[in-house]
């Protein structure tokens, strides 16, 4: 009776523990340990991907999805292409109905493939902020990770192509200071204007305090 009665109690003091650690606020900037975003079922992804890559005492300022319409815009040339290629067929080869009907259904799975592809890229691509360095989080099996200190950041440029404009949403080039390093772009993302004024307050921050930036 007596391991009975203490298997209860340790059952309980489990529960209570972990009932209290879940009535517990996260805050985005306090401390690495809890400087990604409250825990949210939809911010899980992004929580997990930023814990593997924060610094000790590094501070997440912004971390930024882009839009959804990045699936489609990225798809736009091979989804045009696979039309084009139709049409043509359809007018130069073969204009009876079965091969309408063939060319149809080659188009849709071949169009489909294409946004599934790009959903997929969009689900795993992230763009993250911090006092010390800029990131862009992407890939579908294997995470691709694009990092540069925001000291070492040369400039950086807004862009909007002409089909980002009819969207309402823009990408931010970023140029490192090293010649060697490649170019990179939060691709796609809604609010480019405000969120490309955040990243220059955050370069120049740590431009002013060199240890904040390293």
């Amino acid at each position: 009776m007596a391991e009975q009665r203490t298997s209860s109690q340790a059952n309980f003091d489990l529960k209570a523990v972990a009932a209290a650690r879940t009535e517990l606020p996260l805050h985005p900037i306090e401390g690495a340990a809890a400087a990604v975003v409250p825990v949210k079922p939809r911010a899980s992804l992004a929580t997990l991907i930023a814990a593997h890559v924060l610094r000790d005492s590094e501070i997440v300022l912004l971390i930024v999805k882009p839009s959804l319409w990045y699936v489609l815009l990225v798809s736009l040339r091979f989804i045009a292409a696979v039309l084009i290629a139709a049409i043509a067929a359809r007018v130069y080869y073969d204009s009876s109905p079965a091969s309408l009907r063939l060319y149809l259904e080659l188009s849709t799975f071949l169009i489909f493939g294409r946004l599934t592809w790009a959903m997929l890229n969009w689900m795993g691509r992230i763009y993250v902020l911090t006092d010390r360095r800029i990131l862009r989080l992407s890939g579908v099996f294997s995470v691709d990770v694009f990092e540069c200190p925001l000291r070492h950041i040369a400039r950086t440029r807004l862009v909007c192509t002409c089909r980002e404009q009819v969207v309402y949403t823009g990408s931010i080039e970023i140029i490192p200071q090293d010649e060697i390093r490649p170019v990179d772009y939060w691709q796609t993302i809604a609010r480019p204007k405000e969120i490309h004024e955040e990243i220059l307050a955050a370069i120049s921050r740590a431009k002013q305090h060199p240890l904040c930036g390293e």
